[in-house]
């Protein structure tokens, strides 16, 4: 249980930094037009917002802190 605190928590931790650091995007598609069963798309890359990765980095930093803390 204690080593799988402190991994889950590095990986959060770095997938936080990776997202902050602006490294993270989706790709979002939308219709632009449809007519009949005929339609236009358009896919746009979008950046992941940084509230997520710092969001990840506190609860990774918890986690793993939580983990090396834990007795027993």
């Amino acid at each position: 249980m204690r080593a799988g605190l402190i991994i889950v928590g590095i990986i959060l931790l770095v997938a936080g930094i990776w997202v902050v650091s602006g490294h993270a995007s989706y790709q979002d598609t939308e219709t632009l037009l449809q007519v009949g069963t005929a339609k236009i798309t358009a896919t746009h890359d979008k950046g992941v917002p940084q509230w997520i990765g710092i969001a990840g980095i506190v609860v990774g930093g918890l986690l793993a802190v939580g983990g090396f803390m834990k007795k027993g």
